[in-house]
C-alpha cells in the first residue's frame, strides 16, 4: 500500500506486483497503495502516549532493551517464518526508524514496526506485527501513527508498505490507498530448486 506516494505492506518473498485475483489469491503479495493528502503533522494520535503508559505500555525508539528473540517469538505468532537473530539484529541497525511497544509486566515486545529508506524522498514499512494477545487494542495503530509521523516530520512523503491481502482494510483509514494512479510494482523472485 502507499502513503502519499507509494506504500506497500510486509513480505516474507522478495517484492512481486501482484494484484491478487478470486482464482488467485497468494499468501504474500505485494499491494501497493498511495495515500493523497498525508495527514497533519500532529501529535494528537488516536492513543496518547500517556494513555498507553497508564495502561502498562511502554514505546521505544532504538533497539536498546529489545530482546530479538521475544521479538522474533511475535513475528512468528503473527505467521511471518523465524528469523535468524543476527540477521534480525544487522536489519535494525540499517533501520532508519522504529517503534516498539513493551508489555511492562513482562518485559517483552508486543508491538512493532519499522521503516527503511533514502532518508529524504522514498521509504518502506516494513514487519509491522502485534501479539495476538494484544491485538484490537489499538497497538498496531499508535505503532503506525508513529511512524508515519516520524517518517512525514523528515519530509518523507512517499511512503510504501507490504501488507498480506487479508489485513489491507486496517491500512485504508490511515490513508494508504492501493494501486494510487496505475502504479505498479516489481519484486524479484527467484523459486527455490527442492533439495533432493
Amino acid at each position: 500500500m502507499l502513503l502519499h506516494n507509494q506504500i506497500s505492506i510486509p513480505l516474507r518473498t522478495p517484492l512481486i506486483p501482484i494484484k491478487p485475483t478470486p482464482k488467485h489469491q497468494p499468501k504474500n503479495a505485494a499491494v501497493f497503495a498511495q495515500q493523497r493528502n498525508p495527514p497533519p503533522l500532529a501529535t494528537n494520535f488516536s492513543i496518547s502516549d500517556e494513555s498507553l503508559s497508564s495502561r502498562g505500555f511502554a514505546l521505544h525508539r532504538t533497539i536498546d532493551k529489545l530482546n530479538l528473540d521475544h521479538l522474533n517469538t511475535v513475528f512468528v505468532a503473527v505467521g511471518f517464518p523465524r528469523r535468524d537473530t543476527g540477521k534480525i539484529r544487522l536489519a535494525l541497525e540499517h533501520t532508519d526508524a522504529l517503534l516498539w511497544v513493551e508489555y511492562e509486566k513482562t518485559k517483552r515486545p508486543v508491538a512493532f514496526a519499522r521503516a527503511t529508506g533514502d532518508g529524504v524522498f522514498n521509504a518502506i514499512i516494513w514487519d509491522v506485527v502485534v501479539d495476538p494477545s494484544f491485538q484490537g487494542i489499538g497497538l498496531g495503530k499508535a505503532v503506525m501513527e508513529r511512524i508515519i509521523t516520524a517518517l512525514l516530520e523528515k519530509g518523507i512523503t512517499n511512503i510504501v508498505l507490504y501488507s498480506e491481502p487479508r489485513v489491507l482494510g486496517f491500512y485504508r483509514p490511515m490513508g494508504f490507498v492501493a494501486d494510487p494512479d496505475g502504479i505498479r510494482g516489481m519484486v524479484y523472485y527467484k523459486k527455490q530448486k527442492k533439495k533432493k
